[in-house]
């Protein structure tokens, strides 16, 4: 589903469009919403940067078995644009 953020919304939030989906994949993860490989997808960040960038915020990464199922199950499924 497409969400359109205003330019107006961007600039008064003084954040460009790839800041804004780090910080909602940030968000996500540590409210343990999306799964690591999940969250860099949205970020458009490899699992290696988004993991950086975690550290770089002391977000504790939290990684357990059902997060790589999920992540296992969304790498075999065909890709939607």
């Amino acid at each position: 589903m497409p969400v359109t953020i205003s330019d107006e919304v961007l600039t008064a939030a003084h954040i460009s469009e790839p800041e804004l989906r780090q910080e909602l994949a940030l968000a996500l993860f540590q409210q343990e919403r999306l799964t690591l490989g999940q969250a860099s997808r949205l970020a458009e960040m490899t699992q290696l940067a988004f993991q950086a960038l975690l550290a770089d915020r002391q977000i504790a990464i939290h990684y357990g078995v059902e997060e790589f199922r999920e992540d296992a199950r969304t790498l075999r499924s065909p890709k939607q644009s």
